[in-house]
């Protein structure tokens, strides 16, 4: 997430399939270290590099999309991006539990070798080359003051789940974030050539998708993780079965996005993506409806549905109003800026769920006369440790310990969801302000994108 903006700059210099194809290359090599990582600590090395290559992937998307379609092509192409995309971000626990469970953990970095490869040939092949939109030197102060400020908010919130806000572990890396967020502002007002151009933001259909952007990782997907925790720590389903559910929201997603993408070519963005925003909230709000201390699954199926029609209405018109919203050489740029604020979502959308779920299974659990440290107890809950919890203790005390931890969770989810669903309205409601009354401009003339090919 804090490569992005960085990433998207640097495509604009050297070329965005140049780019592409890089990162591509570096997602596929890190991936195959993954599989092969004999420890923890080179596991998560190789899962940073991973993230050097696949943010020089998201940040040229937008930019090559646009450059090879045009007019109503245009739309369908970003439709069929945004299906793929939002089927992708609800089916990945599918294939991931199908690998993990059938073959081994190993798996799930290794299938990205072969994409990797075929893909590139691909690029190759089909993508325009394209030249360097511009000529700049990199922002390297620029990037690092915006990774310091990235890195310790996220840090700072994560441990807020943990500690109080008096203590350091909490307060200074938000400090840090507020520093490194300032430095970064004044860096990019000052130089001749920033990685981010701060002018856009005072086009108010920009900053409206930068919104969305963030509120509709942190509202759809965000709390995906805590529930899979739920499903197959509490309800006992399989790494498989769990993906599986997630299935509603995958085909909603797509079923949307792909009819979609060439109907709302040329139509004002902001009823759409906001519309899609609060769907994606009005969803979120019924999975919390539905949840009691004794649903299971079945009760996630309504509110995953309305989810994903959001997410697909959303996604591709999103894409497309950043890019039609600058001019053609700051392609890189927007996409790295939107990418960025969808990183972050749910980066921070983890960071507070994951909060908000510990404290309110600490009540709960406290509430049902649990013995012993209820903050830890809910942090394994959270963690996914219910099965061990409950070996722990002493048989006699089981069942009434898988009865709290249940209606603990349960409460959890509950409290999270809501929080997404509030975020999901507020944030379209928003959005509709921002980028009212409109219009997707027309599409870049063939004879301007040829000549930059």
């Amino acid at each position: 997430a804090a490569l992005l903006l960085g990433v998207g700059g640097l495509a604009d210099r050297i070329g965005h399939r140049t780019s592409y194809v890089a990162g591509l290359a570096i997602f596929g090599l890190s991936s195959l270290v993954c599989g092969m990582a004999p420890t923890a600590g080179v596991l998560i090395a190789a899962r940073a590099v991973q993230g050097v290559g696949a943010a020089a992937m998201f940040a040229t998307t937008f930019a090559l999309l646009n450059r090879s379609y045009q007019g109503r092509d245009r739309g369908t192409a970003y439709g069929i991006w945004g299906a793929v995309s939002a089927a992708a971000a609800a089916a990945g626990p599918v294939l991931g539990g199908l690998l993990t469970q059938t073959l081994s953990w190993n798996w799930i970095f290794w299938v990205n070798v072969p994409i990797s490869v075929v893909t590139i040939a691909l690029a190759l092949r089909v993508l325009p080359a394209g030249r360097p939109e511009v000529v700049h030197r990199i922002d390297g102060p620029g990037i690092l003051t915006f990774t310091v400020g990235a890195g310790a908010l996220t840090l700072g919130l994560i441990h807020t789940g943990t500690d109080a806000w008096t203590d350091p572990s909490v307060w200074l890396p938000l400090v840090v974030a507020a520093v490194g967020f300032g430095g970064f502002v004044l860096v990019e007002a000052t130089r001749a050539a920033p990685m981010v151009d701060l002018r856009l933001l005072r086009n108010r259909s920009f900053a409206g998708t930068l919104l969305a952007a963030l509120v509709l990782n942190f509202a759809a997907f965000a709390a995906l993780s805590y529930t899979s925790i739920w499903m197959q720590s509490v309800l006992g389903l399989s790494p498989i079965q769990a993906g599986s559910v997630t299935l509603a929201m995958a085909i909603a997603s797509f079923l949307v996005a792909a009819g979609t993408g060439r109907l709302v070519h040329g139509r004002a963005p902001g009823p759409i993506v906001g519309g899609g925003l609060v769907l994606i909230g009005s969803g979120a709000v019924l999975v919390a409806v539905l949840i009691g201390p004794d649903a299971s699954w079945p009760a996630l199926l309504p509110g995953f549905v309305v989810i994903g029609l959001g997410v697909g209405l959303a996604t591709p018109t999103l894409s497309s109003a950043a890019m039609a919203a600058v001019p053609v050489h700051r392609g890189g740029m927007a996409a790295g800026m939107v990418n960025t604020m969808r990183q972050l979502g749910f980066a921070i959308g983890i960071a507070v769920l994951g909060t908000i779920f510990a404290t309110v299974a600490t009540d709960s659990l406290g509430d049902a006369g649990v013995r012993g440290a209820t903050g830890a107890t809910a942090q394994a809950l959270v963690g996914g440790q219910a099965q061990q919890l409950l070996a722990q203790a002493a048989p006699a005390d089981r069942g009434a310990l898988f009865g709290a931890l249940r209606a603990a969770s349960a409460a959890g989810l509950d409290s999270i969801y809501l929080t997404a669903g509030l975020v999901g309205v507020v944030g379209g409601v928003l959005v509709l302000v921002l980028m009212r009354a409109r219009r997707v401009p027309a599409a870049t003339p063939v004879a301007h994108l040829a000549g930059a090919a």
